[in-house]
């Protein structure tokens, strides 16, 4: 960091971080809608495999796409840590950027998307006619990759700008247009699971559009150079970065797949307890992932600024609300979760299964406060690295742990999931004062690469 730059003065308040944090929870809670939406149209047709082919392959692309989750992340960090500069070109060269970067990532699923759907599927081992479906909804909705990573993009820079409500419309208008073409195709036009697919591309390429006229309405007439957008430092910065946050990820979704395989090893019953109790689970992720987004466009807004005080505050803040929703979850899934059970299946078994291990996915969002909490400072202070090789030890001691509790079946494999939740928090939370004091120090960085300065 340029230390010979002035701290920029500013006040993180309460309104701020809800600002950020209500219109993220409601766009996290309509995220799935797209998968939903599909399942339950395919299954007014009344042919399971068309259902199940749909159900899976929803599940394929929320892992597929997810992994670039990145573009997302990074976006909100590095646009943040411009706005604390008052850095306006880089704002927007960050946004091209990695637009660039989407389209680049995006074109490359569709050139491989014929290998990729035989390796994933071969995997899957389902029946001849589930396969057959899904590898052609797969082959479809692939098509939609370059829009769905732009729109990672787009939903970061405007979070990124504090831009929150807008990011939220974004989001809502997708599910809306996906709602009413998958209503169209499907129902009136009967063109089955390629029309599910196809409404799915085209909400995604409707919502890339509405993004790209928000992105220009705010940046006006005034686009950057193409030198500032090719500048090398900061491209390298970008690749650092989003190396960094895609390993984080992919050991992240390695996690949940090992947690979903080890239940699928302990019978069926037990399998669809674990899923009735994880969908539980996205009722208190929901609230966390939305104060770790505005934690990470406050800290990211602080570190830019090189305003220590606004940072510390952020932090406090960003914690203190999402332990605060993290409590009030925990509470609400012990208190309705047995009929929130009920309503989700019908079958005696997993009811009573999913009753004995509700406390432990209802103690999940308090435990995880921490993890959502941090990984938000650490992505908007870009501390990157850090993050990426406090992820690989925590990920060590959730598997260490869940072979020490094997005698204890299930129990012992969500034991090991709240560890994998809390030394995630734990470790970084053990981290972070040394990070801060060499961030804010007079010849620290903000991050594993040194800050740009500014370009007037």
């Amino acid at each position: 960091m340029n230390s010979a730059e002035p701290a920029q003065s500013y006040t993180v308040t309460h309104a701020r971080v809800l600002a950020i944090a209500v219109p993220m929870t409601l766009s996290n809670a309509t995220t799935p809608l797209l998968g939903v939406v599909a399942t339950a149209v395919i299954g007014r047709l009344g042919q399971a495999h068309l259902l199940g082919a749909v159900a899976m392959s929803s599940v394929v692309f929320d892992c597929l796409f997810w992994l670039f989750a990145f573009l997302r992340m990074s976006t909100v960090a590095l646009t943040a840590q411009a706005v604390g500069r008052r850095d306006v070109a880089e704002e927007r060269a960050t946004l091209v950027r990695a637009l660039l970067v989407a389209a680049a990532a995006g074109l490359t699923l569709i050139v491989l998307q014929v290998p990729l759907g035989a390796v994933i599927y071969s995997l899957m081992g389902a029946s001849a006619d589930t396969t057959r479906a899904a590898e052609v909804y797969f082959h479809v909705r692939i098509w939609s990759a370059p829009f769905v990573l732009a729109n990672y993009v787009l939903f970061g820079w405007l979070v990124g700008l504090a831009r929150a409500n807008i990011a939220l419309a974004l989001q809502v208008a997708i599910n809306v247009i996906n709602a009413i073409t998958i209503s169209i195709l499907v129902v009136m036009l009967d063109f089955g699971v390629t029309g599910a697919a196809l409404a799915a591309v085209v909400a995604e390429a409707a919502g890339t559009a509405f993004g790209l006229i928000a992105a220009l309405r705010i940046v006006g007439a005034t686009l950057p150079d193409v030198a500032t957008i090719l500048d090398r430092a900061r491209l390298i910065r970008l690749f650092v970065v989003n190396r960094d946050i895609f390993i984080r990820t992919a050991l992240l979704i390695s996690a949940w797949g090992f947690f979903a395989a080890q239940g699928a090893r302990s019978g069926d019953v037990v399998l669809a307890a674990n899923s009735v109790l994880h969908n539980l689970m996205l009722v208190g992720a929901f609230f966390l992932d939305g104060f770790a987004l505005a934690a990470e466009q406050l800290c990211g807004q602080a570190i830019g600024a090189r305003n220590e005080p606004a940072f510390r505050r952020s932090v406090r803040l960003a914690i203190g609300w999402g332990f605060s929703f993290g409590a009030a979850a925990t509470l609400l899934i012990l208190a309705l979760g047995p009929w929130l059970i009920d309503l989700m299946t019908a079958s005696p078994d997993v009811r009573l299964a999913a009753r004995d291990y509700l406390a432990y996915a209802a103690f999940a969002s308090v435990v995880g406060v921490f993890a959502f909490a941090y990984d938000g400072i650490y992505i908007g202070a870009t501390w990157t690295r850090d993050m990426r090789n406090l992820m690989i030890v925590a990920l060590a001691l959730y598997l260490a742990t869940w072979w020490l509790a094997l005698p204890l079946g299930n129990t012992g494999l969500w034991i090991a999931i709240l560890m994998f939740f809390g030394a995630r928090g734990a470790l970084q939370a053990a981290r972070y004062p040394a990070l801060v004091k060499a961030t804010f120090s007079a010849t620290g960085l903000s991050s594993d690469i040194p800050l740009p300065a500014r370009r007037d």
